[in-house]
């Protein structure tokens, strides 16, 4: 009777948090680059125990969510007009740096902007000297104007440079004048996604190189989430989970019956 408690609970917890993922993907469907999550289900245990005469029975012990992976699969892009709206027609990912951290992170959210950073001056620059006063001018910090996500991270071009953006004109940005990257792996399964719709990579998803997709501008991609299939998801999850927890109250009420016997 505990195997057919266990089995139950565990059944209704793994279908809990499948629709925790049906549900982020539903909640992301207006997220721009968002690429749904799919669950992989896997057998808790499975064995034999020995039964009478010896004879080997077969023992299952429920499922488990093995891993959540990711559909890259191209959402439907959207024309919006913007300067600094671009999108990847085909594979691969913008690059993105966050100056914070330094951390290098990857994405389909082409929906940049013109944002002003300050950089420090070298730690070995030299002071000028004033040609009135003859007074030394300590190094003053420069302020240049990059392209970047809505969160202060740097867009990256294709050899791995911050997007400088100072001296060019609305009228002048253009995919051929600003060369932005788009990188890819070749093996994509276990990339860790972020917030933001950002993946970055592990040790299995090998060597970064450049991709193979073409940067349109005036174009966002959207996400690839089929709200149907989704529903769908979300009814079965719903179902399963109903049953599970039928099976720990009938298992409940089979063991009070027998300890009532017993008595």
């Amino acid at each position: 009777m505990n195997l057919s408690f266990y089995t139950g609970a565990v059944g209704a917890y793994m279908q809990q948090k499948k629709m925790n993922v049906q549900g982020n993907n539903i909640s992301n469907i207006g997220t721009h680059g968002f690429k749904a999550g799919k669950v992989t289900f896997h057998q808790l245990m499975y064995g034999n125990v020995l039964g009478i005469d010896e004879e080997q029975l077969p023992r299952g012990c429920g499922t488990k969510v093995s891993k959540v992976t990711v559909d890259f699969g191209p959402g439907i892009y959207q024309d919006t007009g913007r300067t600094y709206d671009f999108a990847i027609e085909g594979n691969g990912f913008f690059a993105l740096y966050d100056p914070r951290t330094g951390e290098i992170s990857f994405t389909r959210d082409g929906a940049f902007m013109r944002s002003q950073f300050t950089i420090s001056p070298p730690e070995d620059a030299e002071p000028e000297i004033d040609p009135d006063t003859g007074e030394e001018i300590e190094p003053q910090p420069t302020v240049v104007w990059r392209l970047s996500d809505n969160e202060g991270r740097c867009v990256l071009d294709r050899q791995g440079n911050f997007i400088d953006i100072t001296d060019l004109s609305r009228d002048e940005i253009s995919v051929d004048r600003l060369d932005i990257g788009v990188f890819d792996y070749v093996v994509r399964e276990g990339l860790q996604h972020l917030n933001s719709g950002r993946f970055t990579p592990i040790e299995k998803n090998g060597d970064l190189y450049l991709g193979t997709g073409r940067v349109i501008q005036h174009y966002l991609e959207g996400s690839n989430t089929d709200l149907a299939e989704e529903f769908v998801k979300v009814i079965e999850a719903s179902r399963a989970y109903s049953y599970a927890l039928k099976m720990v109250q009938t298992s409940d009420e089979i063991e009070t019956t027998i300890n009532g016997l017993r008595s």
